[in-house]
């Protein structure tokens, strides 16, 4: 489960994290990490849920046939303004 580490390895990584931190936190550094795995497991769960709702979504975009625009005529636009006068520049 742990790779190389062994069981008397573990057991001296316990009482080293027991000095540390003393009797009294463990309790609280046990619910914390099992709070920090839980949640880790529910991101990637819901991860795998939106990875699956796109690619689905995906998959009916190229099965559906894409809908057609109706094409109109271009009409033209009028504009209300009027056309811009160049004013010569004067020396002074």
């Amino acid at each position: 489960m742990f790779g190389s580490l062994g069981f008397t390895e573990l057991i001296l990584i316990l009482v080293i994290v027991l000095i540390i931190f003393g009797a009294g936190k463990l309790p609280q550094l046990g619910e914390g990490l099992g709070k920090a795995i839980k949640g880790f497991k529910k991101s990637v769960h819901e991860a795998d849920a939106i990875e699956a709702e796109a690619q689905s979504a995906a998959q009916q975009q190229v099965v559906a046939p894409p809908q057609s625009i109706a094409a109109q005529p271009a009409q033209p636009v009028a504009v209300d303004q009027p056309a811009a006068t160049v004013q010569p520049a004067t020396r002074g």
